[in-house]
């Protein structure tokens, strides 16, 4: 199957007010006519007929590899914040704050044509990382989008303005389409919802001390028996020699054997001294053991 993107980009810096201009590096992309056919546009302006995908389609293992934007407390970028600016004799307004907003439409993508371009923000479009343009979300944000006709969602980071379709309401990544699902229909029905960075932080935070996991422990085995006589003999002998703890550790194999082990230590260091004093003392077969 062929990719087929619907939209048809043009650059349109010259019908940009000067304020927006100084605040962005590339020209914003432009919708087109009825026809299909670009929009007209200043002379000198850069048009680009037609988008899509790079020459090599990612595989599905690729495509599971593709991560999500991880959302970061940060200032608002010193370009493309400018408010408001005008695009095609349109005014948009730029959002104060991204907090709580959520919003519903369609969305298209775009590719390999501005690949490497400056997008408003001024960091440079890399069609493989998970950004989006937006129309008035502040600059940078990050945001959820799910696409509602197969539940697909990703997170992106908006550093970039556009679509300038009165029908879109957002031009995701090709990396991001890739993950929704919408590359071979140019556009998905979505929605979008933001995201709080320090709320995502507090609760990635609370997951992590909930899955740390235990601490290895050292143990210091004296000790492996087939026979279960032989390994309490071997335990006695050690509770005689210190004061520590020795316990028999019995697998569960159709043929068990019994390790008889010292221990837990808080470092190797401790237990290596221990090792080295039952070597001296020929006693049993010390070696360390972790669990």
């Amino acid at each position: 199957m062929t990719y087929q993107n619907p939209l048809i980009r043009a650059g349109v810096g010259l019908l940009v007010g000067a304020a927006l201009v100084a605040c962005s590096h590339t020209p914003p992309r432009a919708a087109g006519n009825a026809a299909g056919s670009p929009a007209k546009i200043a002379k000198g302006d850069y048009v680009v007929n037609e988008d899509g995908p790079p020459a090599y389609r990612l595989s599905e293992k690729e495509l599971a590899m593709l991560q999500d934007a991880v959302p970061v407390d940060e200032p608002m970028s010193r370009y493309g914040n400018t408010s408001p600016y005008t695009v095609l004799g349109e005014t948009y307004h730029v959002m104060a704050s991204a907090q709580n907003f959520r919003q519903s439409g369609r969305a298209s993508w775009y590719g390999k044509k501005f690949h490497g371009q400056r997008t408003s923000s001024g960091e440079r479009y890399d069609m493989y990382s998970m950004t989006a343009a937006h129309k008035n979300l502040p600059i940078p944000c990050y945001v959820r989008v799910t696409n509602k006709d197969n539940g697909k969602s990703v997170i992106v980071k908006v550093n970039d303005r556009g679509p300038f379709h009165s029908d879109r309401i957002m031009d995701v990544s090709f990396a991001a389409a890739a993950k929704l699902g919408m590359l071979d229909n140019g556009t998905a029905n979505v929605s979008i919802e933001t995201i709080n960075p320090a709320k995502v932080l507090k609760e990635q935070t609370i997951i992590a001390k909930a899955e740390k996991p235990a601490e290895m422990k050292f143990f210091v085995q004296a000790g492996a028996f087939g026979n279960r006589d032989n390994a309490t003999a071997l335990q006695a002998r050690l509770l005689e020699l210190a004061s520590l703890p020795v316990n028999i550790q019995t697998s569960d194999d159709p043929m068990p054997v019994h390790r008889v082990q010292i221990g837990p230590f808080d470092d190797e260091a401790t237990a290596e001294k221990t090792t080295r004093l039952l070597r001296e003392a020929a006693v049993g077969s010390p070696i360390i053991v972790k669990r």
